[in-house]
């Protein structure tokens, strides 16, 4: 009895975890559609009430693939070859030989190019420290720098890439490499061709742009906060009369009441809605406490605070020659809590990336922290130094189409057009930093090779005809095990219940990604689930047939079909796992609901069914098994 208890509360356990998972699925249901059922005002108030909850839900929800949402899907390529030919000191006429050869052979194809590469020089007797490197390099050596620096071309174009769809604002995005030289962009709810193109195709955008001072970016927020309480006159900027003296000092006091003088951290209900009520601003954006002039903004807002910075009336705040721009990525601080870094720069940059030739991560030998090595050419090299030399101990936004990658302390005036640049705390952000100024140094060229759009109404069919093979294979299994095993077999049907449950909890509490193929993985495990029960019953059947009771027939015949059941489960499971490392897109959703629904079927067969068939035979119900 003790171990059917055990079994029992695992199977509660895994039923509350998977309805858990599931409850945020649900609510972005449910918020779509009364958000549909409302128009004009009456929608941006219910937004606005509801937003944290929307984007709590919108976030742990099962998401939905392309193929079912709607969008555009497009396969980038990047020209390596493109790529080596300027990267070369020298050309020839063999060199350009080998190009042409090596285009024509991979033009079809996602074959590596490295390796034809170099093949077609060492079938010609061609040395590559010709072309490449110091003349003391062999082959060997210029080929894996060739390589590395191809690869590092490519890991430029997908952070390209990525920080620009970031910006767009596309839902749920996918970008992935693919294979050597191609990068997989997949854009759900996006409808624009052009724009698409221009996106994802445009010139890569380096800046350097000074921040402000720190004293005028807190007046700046003050004003804007101001106003937005109601205290300062929209047009004029002044503050109104029947405002005291001593209110000015209110943001910064209800800032450390908050903050307590420090980082950002949480605060009761009270003390919140209070800031909110007489800070709006300050209550979203809030100041570093050490004067930086930065401020900090949770990722869940960040949404908000644009829409509060891109209403005219708060841009005529604005002094001339100052903006506010956002951190690339939001970082994890000690709370647990992620946020974006909002600062204040000049509107005009004072130098662009075409100048930076060459940047390069490393370990600084002498404290072991990671650096970023960064080289101009001349004419960079002489604006450097200016810019440098008037601003030391102030901060340079390094900027990439218009989000701050780093904004380093110039702590002496740089000559020579050779800076390093500390502040990063992994290797991982040096090497980041490295690949957005080389973004504008020798950019690999980018061309869009596929590109596939997927209208949404065509995603709801795809929805409505997934529902309904799942509905019909799930009624036919049902049918087929209730005809031939009887009791036993709606036994086996209502534990199915339970292994789609199963998976889509799993998916849910993962965040996985819904494809048409993975509907396919479902109804494929939906037949899976009952084949280890028809493997059990006929077992059952032959063990009862030998004369045992059917309490032993029963715990004999779950025992003795293990084995075949395991076997034939782990070897599907593991084709999954093949399918889903080295397939892409379609073939790895179908991988992931394919893995998921072994788990789930074998736990439903195995575990679920075993503990009906003994809470039946203990009151006397014995089940038919055909």
């Amino acid at each position: 009895m003790r171990n059917q208890l055990t079994r029992i509360i695992l199977i509660l356990a895994a039923v509350v975890l998977s309805i858990v998972f599931l409850w945020p699925t649900y609510q972005d249901y449910n918020y779509r559609r009364q958000l549909n059922a409302l128009h004009g005002q009456d929608s941006v108030a219910f937004l606005e009430q509801h937003q944290d909850d929307i984007l709590n839900a919108k976030l742990k929800r099962i998401k939905l693939g392309l193929d079912l949402q709607g969008g555009m899907r497009v396969v980038l390529e990047v020209n390596i070859l493109q790529f080596l030919d300027d990267f070369a000191k020298n050309k020839d006429d063999n060199f350009n030989a080998i190009i042409k050869e090596v285009r024509a052979e991979t033009s079809t194809g996602d074959a590596s190019v490295i390796p034809l590469f170099v093949k077609k020089f060492q079938e010609r007797g061609i040395r590559l420290s010709r072309y490449y490197g110091s003349i003391r390099d062999d082959d060997a050596k210029i080929a894996t720098m060739l390589q590395d620096e191809a690869d590092k071309a490519v890991d430029r174009a997908v952070e390209i890439v990525r920080n620009r769809v970031d910006q767009y604002h596309v839902s749920e995005p996918n970008i992935q490499k693919q294979g050597g030289r191609r990068i997989i962009v997949e854009l759900p709810g996006v409808k624009d061709e052009n724009e698409v193109r221009q996106l994802l195709q445009g010139t890569a955008k380096l800046e350097f742009r000074l921040l402000k001072d720190p004293q005028i970016t807190y007046r700046v927020m003050e004003t804007i906060d101001k106003y937005l309480t109601g205290n300062l006159e929209p047009d004029t900027g002044a503050v109104k009369r029947e405002q005291k003296k001593e209110e000015v000092q209110k943001p910064k006091d209800a800032l450390s009441e908050l903050t307590g003088g420090a980082a950002p951290e949480a605060t009761d209900t009270t003390s919140e809605a209070k800031v909110q009520r007489e800070h709006p601003f300050f209550f979203y954006v809030r100041p570093d406490q050490h004067g930086s002039g930065d401020g900090y903004v949770d990722a869940k807002d960040k949404d908000r605070v644009e829409r509060l910075l891109a209403r005219p009336e708060v841009q005529k705040l604005l002094p001339p020659d100052f903006a506010f721009v956002w951190s690339a990525k939001a970082q994890q601080f000690g709370d647990g809590i992620k946020r974006y870094i909002l600062y204040a720069v000049r509107a005009v940059p004072e130098l662009t990336g075409g100048v930076v030739v060459n940047a390069q991560a490393s370990i600084d030998p002498e404290d072991n922290r990671p650096i970023v090595n960064m080289e101009m050419n001349n004419e960079g090299s002489r604006e450097w130094a200016r810019i440098t030399g008037a601003n030391i101990n102030k901060r340079i936004a390094i900027m990439l189409d218009n989000a701050v990658y780093s904004a380093p302390v110039v702590q002496t005036k740089i000559t020579g057009g050779r800076s390093r640049i500390t502040g990063s705390d992994t290797p991982n952000e040096a090497r980041l930093l490295e690949i957005v100024l080389k973004a504008g140094a020798l950019p690999a060229p980018v061309s869009i090779i596929e590109q596939r759009s997927v209208g949404p109404s065509l995603g709801e069919d795809s929805i409505r005809s997934g529902l309904s093979s799942t509905l019909l294979a799930f009624i036919m299994t049902v049918l087929f095990m209730v005809v031939y095993y009887n009791s036993a077999g709606a036994v086996a049907d209502f534990a199915l219940l339970f292994n789609i449950l199963f998976i889509l909890g799993v998916m849910a509490g993962f965040q996985a990604t819904l494809t048409l193929p993975g509907i396919a993985g479902i109804v494929l495990t939906i037949g899976m689930a009952v084949d280890a029960n028809v493997l059990i019953n006929e077992r059952i059947r032959e063990e009862m047939e030998g004369g045992k009771t059917l309490r032993a027939a029963i715990d004999a015949g779950y025992s003795k079909a293990f084995a075949a059941i395991f076997d034939s489960n782990i070897t599907t499971f593991l084709t999954g796992v093949v399918l889903y490392q080295f397939g892409t897109g379609p073939v790895q959703g179908f991988a992931l609901t394919l893995m998921i629904g072994i788990v789930a079927s074998m736990f439903s067969a195995i575990v679920i069914t075993h503990v009906i068939f003994n809470l039946m035979t203990e009151k006397g119900l014995n089940p038919n098994f055909g």
